[in-house]
């Protein structure tokens, strides 16, 4: 894995979003003050923000794991991506040590 990087409020100097022209899907564009940009892809947001809202509203849930998955045959809906960021079974114990040692790694 190569160098970890937190992306900070600060760091930010705006985001786009919207649907670029001769598109179908939405975009969110950051551009970061030191002048790289990150785009991301309407199904990358929409697997986020899912895993995001099941977290802050679940009673139970503190943390979640998403993993790339190729949907195939049956399984694709007509519209969507055919790579989904898709929940996986790991306890949340796990994956909050995982992100422990992410942040960890990174100062």
């Amino acid at each position: 894995m190569g160098p970890i990087r937190i992306i900070r409020n600060e760091d930010i100097e705006k985001v786009l979003m919207g649907v670029p022209k001769g598109h179908k899907h939405l975009r969110v564009c950051m551009k970061l003050k030191n002048n790289s940009a990150i785009i991301f892809q309407e199904a990358t947001i929409a697997n986020i923000l899912r895993a995001y809202v099941t977290i802050k509203t679940h009673p139970r849930i503190k943390a979640q794991e998403l993993k790339m998955h190729v949907l195939g045959g049956t399984s694709q809906k007509q519209g969507y991506a055919l790579h989904q960021l898709l929940e996986i079974s790991r306890s949340q114990e796990e994956i909050e040590e995982e992100l422990r040692e992410f942040l960890e790694e990174s100062t």
